[in-house]
């Protein structure tokens, strides 16, 4: 009889309430293999997808210029469909991940952002370009959850915040990066390396993952998840990001940006409200009744929010008012990821010790205080060691602190069968405070143009509010670290 068959419900995933979440979890080291093989491999390709986000905002000008008879509303889709496409993607591809097989999916996910990089390369057209990028971000949705998903079940429970930490501080270095080495690519090469960069990576990234990731998937499968929440849910997100994204044309107020935003929140009551119905939903709820997932989910949305606020800020403040060019930007802002990378590993080890709450609660009033400090002492007269240092050190040390341990507060205590779903739910609200957070920033410095002044220090409050947010949840999260089994 075929599993499709059963008559019985799929068994909701196990999930036990407040700290006890932690003694649930059953992983196995893969006998001879390291865990921190897999790590590097699956590392490879994050970095790939978090630098080539980055390099596309960099590149984006020089695109313009090849297809300018296109005109900047079409041209703005370069952009514009990878950012839906992913958000819409990411959620299914990481439950599909579980249902068949994470590094069958990390393999796919791998083949298809290299050979989308590939085509954008090469496009000829503004429409192959599109649909390039559009392959291009499925292959990232697919590969960033079964990556987080396959370094969750290999390491054993009590190293899984030293190695989310890590993968985490790999995403944000490379997220750093991407400007800077976009602008040496594009001035030195053209716009059509920035995807080719993309292709020594991706087939080291395929060699190595086959050779080394171990297969893992649901023990218990059941039923294939409701197809029609996988609809519900992609086109709610990708209504919400699409309305988010158009803000800087349409504004906040505009009757197209109410009547998308709320046909795709509606959407996504109907995505919930359809979960709890059916018996093989695709995200099961009783995920969220874990204390640490519910509130490290919320934390890591306002964080996004901060952190891709900050981010932008920054490199518009070095160039536009402090009239930096775009690769001395980069460099003023690399100290950065480079106190990320270095200190990332240290704290995930001292989270494994003593609880993640112990370091994100005074994570976000560190990163609040780089944005303060920038409220009070940055002005229109360049100052990068008096002023932008301290702050930029400030706010790496609360990147520090504050994500790679929301990463894994979040993931430590999923279900071994909801590892892919449940690392794609994080991701996915991560992805969408980002893009919550450009927009916002846009929106504040498009508002105050001719002062711009006062538009960087609303981006500025956003990032000392967003610190403020994370630490206040923070509290909620269980304190205990998790105990290594005997």
């Amino acid at each position: 009889m075929s599993v499709e068959a059963a008559p019985t419900a799929d068994p909701p995933p196990h999930v036990e309430l407040e700290q006890g979440e932690f003694d649930t979890i059953a992983v196995t080291e893969q006998p001879g293999r390291s865990p921190w093989i897999v790590l590097a491999s699956t590392s490879l390709a994050v970095f790939a997808v978090f630098l080539d986000t980055t390099i596309g905002f960099v590149s984006f000008p020089a695109i313009s210029a090849t297809f300018s008879a296109a005109g900047p509303s079409t041209v703005s889709w370069v952009l514009n469909a990878y950012t839906l496409v992913f958000a819409a993607v990411l959620i299914p591809a990481g439950r599909l991940a579980d249902r068949v097989g994470r590094r069958r999916m990390f393999l796919i996910g791998v083949v298809l952002f290299t050979v989308g990089s590939m085509l954008c390369g090469l496009a000829p057209t503004i429409g192959v370009l599109i649909a390039a990028e559009m392959l291009e971000a499925v292959g990232a949705a697919i590969l960033v959850p079964s990556s987080l998903a396959l370094v969750l079940q290999t390491f054993p429970r009590h190293k899984v915040p030293v190695a989310v930490a890590i993968w985490g501080a790999i995403g944000a270095v490379a997220g750093a990066f991407g400007p800077t080495l976009g602008a040496l690519v594009v001035s030195n090469l053209s716009w059509r390396w920035a995807f080719f960069i993309n292709l020594p990576v991706g087939i080291v990234s395929f060699v190595l993952g086959r050779a080394v990731l171990p297969e893992g998937r649901e023990a218990h499968p059941g039923r294939i998840p409701d197809p029609f929440s996988v609809l519900l849910l992609a086109v709610g997100i990708g209504l919400v990001t699409y309305a988010v994204v158009e803000t800087d044309s349409t504004g906040w107020t505009s009757p197209r940006f109410l009547v998308v935003l709320a046909a795709g929140l509606g959407l996504l009551v109907a995505f919930v409200d359809r979960c709890r119905r059916v018996p093989n939903p695709l995200i099961h709820l009783a995920l969220f009744r874990s204390r640490n997932f519910r509130w490290a989910n919320a934390a890591t949305a306002a964080y996004a929010i901060g952190f891709s606020a900050m981010f932008l800020g920054n490199v518009l403040f070095l160039t536009r008012v402090w009239h930096y060019s775009i690769v001395r930007a980069g460099l003023a802002i690399s100290v950065g990821p480079l106190i990320v990378a270095v200190t990332a590993p240290f704290l995930g080890r001292l989270a494994g010790r003593v609880g993640q709450r112990a370091l994100l609660v005074p994570g976000g009033l560190v990163f609040a205080a780089g944005g303060m400090s920038l409220l009070l002492r940055a002005d229109v007269t360049p100052a990068y060691l008096a002023v932008y240092l301290p702050a930029n050190i400030c706010t790496a040390l609360g990147v520090a602190l504050v994500l790679p341990q929301l990463s894994s507060v979040a993931v430590q205590g999923l279900p071994v069968d909801q590892f892919g779903a449940g690392s794609a739910v994080v991701q996915a609200l991560r992805y969408l405070g980002s893009t919550l957070g450009v927009a916002l920033a846009i929106a504040f410095l498009t508002e105050h143009a001719a002062a711009p002044l006062d538009g960087f220090h609303l981006v500025w409050w956003l990032i000392v509010g967003c610190g403020l947010t994370v630490s206040l949840l923070a509290t909620r999260l269980g304190g205990r670290p998790p105990t290594v089994a005997s």
